[in-house]
């Protein structure tokens, strides 16, 4: 039997879960609208492992908000919800970038991103209980 996420108030819903969310994606786009900004990672295509990693953490943070709101009762359904999100976040990201003076939009930082979140709802689907 497979048994659905208990059922929360909208405040504790927000503050929980979808706050973290928000909070995060506002710092992506906060650090992507930064002109001439560097990878923290020095190495070669360091910046991709950056986007992996910033999208491994929003993805898990969707996966969470997800899963808590709509109160799924299989995983594999809010994960496949959060890698369209992470595509949308990242095609956006992109497209900011395409306008600050001293950054690029790249198809290898969304991939970069796209994968990223992938990994996320693989661990997220892979570990959480069901």
């Amino acid at each position: 039997m497979v048994t659905r996420p208990p059922e929360r108030r909208f405040f504790v819903l927000f503050m929980g879960f979808w706050l973290p969310v928000l909070a995060y994606v506002s710092l992506i786009f906060a650090l992507s609208s930064q002109s001439n900004l560097q990878s923290p990672i020095r190495f070669a295509y360091g910046d991709k492992a950056a986007h992996l990693a910033e999208y491994l953490v929003l993805g898990l943070l969707l996966v969470r908000a997800l899963r808590a709101n709509l109160r799924l009762s299989r995983p594999l359904f809010a994960a496949m919800i959060a890698i369209g999100i992470v595509v949308t976040v990242g095609v956006a990201d992109e497209f900011l970038q395409s306008f600050i003076p001293g950054r690029q939009s790249d198809i290898f930082d969304l991939l970069a991103d796209v994968l990223g979140g992938a990994i996320a709802q693989l661990v997220y689907v892979t570990f959480v209980r069901r």
